[in-house]
């Protein structure tokens, strides 16, 4: 089991210095809109991913007219205690766990496991395939740390090789340093490709079997799966896309250009799904990803939800809430703007649920 005992935020978005208990395992924070509701789930988001679920930029996570914020954290997990710090000052980032500093963020990722449903999560359908790469990412580093460190040496000579293809005089030099990076982007292209492709082989069912819950009908869902390395040899590829690389002035061929196509009955979920639709796919996605860490990991992680009362009608919610209160689901958090709705909502659920008022 993972439990979050304590949080403290100072000088975190719009929190000047702020510290909650959480006593139970379904927390619910209410308040009005733009009281920090929000931001209190992506605090402890923060803590579990070492980056905000919302944006990238440090800035906007800390207080107006502050140089930096810190946030700290009391865990139990698995029956031993965990402390993590975070702090961001003049641009700097630290991580320790127990006191102990980080000398790689990557290290973390994956020992405090979360799941987070958020409204902006409609992108994942209806956005470009970098927000569905992110996610499929954010899935398979919590799960397999190597996958994690493939990626980031992937993305980090993807930049070189970018740069060299902007700043190419035609020497000869420069071709065998292109033939280089193209050993190293196969080296650590292939292994990213294999265990993504492997993976959605069997989540797939996971995600149909939600979706048909909440959904409360049948209708077939799938994941599609799109990457040139199901068709030919990366090396081959990379070599045969040398010349238009050199045109465009960037590596067009490889992993970073992977997408998934979400399919209901056959049909491409982003034209032709309802709203309906889309939210109760975007919720069996998440659930299932939930599941499948729940099972890698053994223990349940961390399950965020953002203004679900607000994104689904009340029978997806009922059957939502019947889901998430049961005995599979660890250390629930979810946000309402009305203390009422939520109290009611779990109600007849056997579970006992925590307010917090902001």
């Amino acid at each position: 089991m993972l439990h979050i005992r304590k949080i403290s935020l100072v000088q975190f978005k719009n929190y000047t210095r702020q510290d909650f208990r959480f006593d139970q395992r379904v927390v619910g924070i209410t308040g009005r809109n733009g009281s920090g509701k929000t931001n209190l789930l992506d605090a402890i988001y923060y803590l579990c991913f070492t980056r905000s679920y919302f944006t990238s930029n440090e800035s906007q996570n800390t207080q107006y007219q502050t140089n930096g914020f810190r946030l700290e954290g009391d865990f139990d997990k698995q029956g031993q205690p965990a402390k993590i710090v975070c702090t961001v000052k003049d641009g700097k980032k630290e991580i320790a766990l127990n006191d102990e500093k980080y000398d790689r963020f990557s290290r973390h990722i994956g020992q405090f496991p979360a799941v987070i449903i958020a409204p902006d999560d409609a992108e994942i359908i209806l956005g470009g395939s970098e927000e569905r790469r992110k996610w499929l990412d954010t899935l398979l580093s919590q799960l397999y740390p190597d996958y994690l460190e493939h990626l980031i040496a992937y993305q980090k000579i993807l930049v070189q090789r970018n740069t060299l293809l902007k700043n190419m005089t035609g020497t000869g030099e420069e071709h065998s340093l292109l033939d280089v990076f193209d050993e190293q982007l196969v080296h650590h292209g292939i292994p990213v490709f294999e265990q993504r492709r492997a993976f959605l082989t069997g989540f797939i069912p996971q995600v149909q079997q939600l979706y048909d819950y909440i959904a409360g009908t049948h209708e077939v869902v799938s994941i599609r799966y799109q990457c040139t390395l199901q068709e030919e040899d990366y090396a081959a590829q990379l070599r045969a896309a040398r010349f238009k690389d050199l045109q465009l002035q960037r590596t067009s061929t490889g992993i970073h250009r992977d997408d998934l196509l979400f399919l209901l009955n056959e049909h491409p979920m982003k034209s032709s799904a309802s709203q309906g639709q889309r939210k109760s796919f975007l919720f069996a996605l998440k659930l299932a990803q939930f599941e499948v860490i729940r099972q890698f990991k053994q223990f349940a992680p961390l399950l965020l939800l953002d203004d679900v009362f607000e994104k689904l009608d009340q029978d997806r919610v009922s059957r939502l809430i019947s889901l998430v209160a049961g005995p599979s689901y660890g250390q629930v958090f979810i946000t309402d703007t009305h203390a009422e709705r939520l109290q009611h909502s779990f109600e007849g659920t056997g579970q006992t649920i925590q307010l917090i008022s902001i």
